[in-house]
Parts: C-alpha cells; sequence; structure tokens
C-alpha cells in the first residue's frame, strides 16, 4: 500500500480548509497528536458516517491530547457544505491535486462494481507531537474508526 514507515517523519503539508484558511501539518508540532484521515468524497454515506463519529469524539480525542484532520480531493466549497451540514467541529482539508495523497500513498487504482479508476484509500495515519508516523490503519471502518483511532491513542499514550 504505501511506502512511509512507523517512526519516519510525516510528510509535511499545508493545504486550505473548509474555511478558506491554511492549516499546516507543522502547526500541531509539539501540541498534539494528529489523527489525520484520507477519505474519498465528502457527502457520501460511508464518508458522512467516519466524519461524524470524529465529531462525537472530539471531547475524547481532546483527553488524548489529539486532533482529527479530514482530508479528500473535493475543493473547498464542498468540504464547507459538509461540514455546515453535519455540524463537524474540526479541519476538513481540500486536496484537489491529490498530491498530499501521492505523498502518504493513498491515491491509487480503486475497483468498484466492475470500473477502475484512480481515487483515495480509505487510510488514516496517527501522527504523534514531534511528526513522526505512530499508526497506520489500512482497513478502516467506518463505523467504528472513532473508537478504532481512541483505542490506539490510549495504547500509543
Amino acid at each position: 500500500m504505501t511506502a512511509l514507515k512507523l517512526g519516519n517523519m510525516a510528510p509535511t503539508f499545508t493545504l486550505q480548509n473548509q474555511a478558506g484558511d491554511y492549516v499546516s501539518l507543522k502547526d500541531f508540532r509539539d501540541k498534539s497528536n494528529v489523527v489525520l484521515y484520507f477519505y474519498p468524497k465528502a457527502m457520501t454515506p460511508g464518508c458522512t458516517v467516519q466524519a461524524c463519529g470524529l465529531r462525537d469524539s472530539k471531547k475524547q480525542l481532546a483527553k488524548l491530547e489529539a486532533v482529527a484532520l479530514g482530508l479528500s480531493p473535493d475543493p473547498v466549497k464542498k468540504l464547507a457544505k459538509f461540514a455546515e451540514k453535519e455540524g463537524l467541529n474540526f479541519d476538513l482539508l481540500a486536496d484537489e491535486g491529490h498530491s498530499v495523497a501521492d505523498k502518504y500513498g493513498v491515491w491509487d487504482l480503486k475497483k468498484f462494481m466492475g470500473r477502475e479508476y484512480m481515487g483515495i484509500l480509505r487510510t488514516t495515519f496517527i501522527i504523534d507531537k514531534q511528526g513522526r508516523l505512530a499508526h497506520i490503519v489500512d482497513k478502516v471502518k467506518t463505523k467504528t474508526h472513532h473508537d478504532d483511532v481512541i483505542e490506539i491513542l490510549k495504547v500509543l499514550g
């Protein structure tokens, strides 16, 4: 799947969030662990379930000194609609050219209903306060994603 290795520095990035503000991975250095999750498309059923789970887990994530960042190839305007519609309380980042998805190795060939196309492989990277990759979840279950991430953060301490 991805050539990234645990313990290595996470690839850096700066992208616009749903409000059009720029967010950089380095903004969280020495402050928060980051749950960076890549999802295929805003306002689709699985992505909505996943985002709402994280929305509802914000307090638990904060107790574990973690923030969630959702990243998809959607434009800023679509992310703004998604965040508003679902009351999302964390940053959604627009990676329209999928350059960050490429850096993380999650832009790849997908198959759906006999059709092949390039897209996001639903993957989550847990990045520690030092900016290192602490955990990679490549078998994401949208319904339990938030609980799975919280358990991983507890183990990582």
